[in-house]
């Protein structure tokens, strides 16, 4: 893999690319040729090579593009994929396994850079509600995921659960009363290829910053999920009080910040306890409690059930298709079947950007 050195005098800045293998395959690195100025930025964390992809970073002169050579033998790219974005492709019609592509250079940091990594869809991105779904893929894993056995209940247990909460925030008002705030919810889950957030071992968030981003005070709960989709332990980062470590049983309460209440941590927002069942209980101030308990199979990998002031409210099973870019849930009301829902959400199977 040639490189070259870095320029000297100008204003330095990062890049990333992946190279998207048509059809997975033993791990393997293409040989790449930079243009003069720029370097491969060392690191094996920075040089990543899987079944079903490559990538790797670059630094030097900012600019709107520079060309990039690859020659990658006995195997077929089909995309290269900076940022959100594919990268026109300019094939070498003398060598079958060698293309050219102009590469943006022009991000301030390498950890701005952690979308061309990872396939993320946004179903909703507003001033307080802030949702990321990730698309995980076996062929894909990187860092520790490598070495460990793939955590396939997880991954389809973690996107039920998002469901779930999207639509406990929605019916309790707790969405609006942030909204009316300033504040902002956050939904994740958790990511098994970008080697800059190894975000081992699995789990996953519903943070709420006291404001409209991660600048903003937050209560940010990492609920963590053993292999039969349970949630077993909430390592939750408080603004000023580190991490508070709850488990089954113990209540977690998330504050706004708001005033000198509670010790300077505000007015109670919201408190969630993880059940004997693996499940979580969602205790908004006023009420009514709402619990996100196993399916019926007594786990959360296959659904999750959701009841409302103690009576069945929700059966929410989703799938997620990524080697087609299809993710759908299904909502059955238990209440008023007529408000049952499927959603549907199309994606660039390589992106993750939404396509419908």
């Amino acid at each position: 893999m040639a490189s070259a050195t870095a320029g000297h005098g100008q204003e330095s800045a990062y890049s990333a690319f992946r190279l998207a293998r048509l059809r997975p395959g033993d791990p393997s690195r293409p040989e790449i040729t930079l243009p003069d100025g720029y370097v491969f930025v060392p690191g094996a964390k920075y040089d990543v090579a899987s079944r079903a992809e490559y990538y790797t970073f670059v630094q030097g002169p900012a600019a709107d593009g520079v060309e990039v050579h690859v020659r990658w033998p006995d195997v077929r790219v089909e995309a290269v994929v900076h940022m959100d974005d594919r990268l026109p492709i300019r094939h070498d019609p003398g060598d079958p396994w060698a293309f050219t592509f102009t590469l943006p250079v022009r991000n301030p940091t390498i950890d701005s850079l952690q979308p061309t990594l990872q396939i993320w869809s946004h179903p909703e991105v507003t001033g307080s509600f802030y949702w990321r779904i990730e698309h995980n893929d076996p062929d894909r894993a990187a860092g520790p995921w490598t070495e460990v056995a793939w955590p396939a209940n997880q991954v389809q247990s973690q996107i039920h659960q998002l469901f779930a909460t999207e639509a406990i925030w929605r019916d309790s008002g707790l969405l609006a009363t942030a909204a009316a705030k300033g504040h902002r919810w956050v939904l994740m889950g958790f990511e098994t290829n970008n080697t800059l957030h190894p975000d081992n071992p699995p789990h996953w968030h519903m943070s709420y910053n006291a404001g409209p981003d991660w600048s903003s005070p937050t209560n940010n709960p990492h609920f963590w999920i053993d292999k039969d989709g349970r949630n077993f332990y909430n390592g939750m980062d408080v603004t000023g009080h580190g991490r508070l470590r709850y488990r089954v049983g113990d209540p977690a309460p998330l504050y706004d910040f708001s005033g000198d209440a509670n010790d300077g941590r505000g007015e109670l927002v919201v408190t969630i306890t993880i059940r004997e069942d693996g499940g979580l209980d969602v205790d908004p101030p006023g009420g009514p409690r709402y619990s996100m308990t196993a399916g019926p199979a007594g786990d959360l990998v296959d659904e999750v059930a959701v009841r409302r002031a103690d009576r069945p409210w929700l059966r929410i099973r989703t799938r997620d298709r990524v080697h087609a870019g299809l993710l759908t849930a299904n909502l059955h009301d238990l209440q008023e079947p007529s408000r049952t829902q499927q959603i549907v959400h199309r994606y660039d199977r390589l992106t993750g950007v939404l396509t419908k």
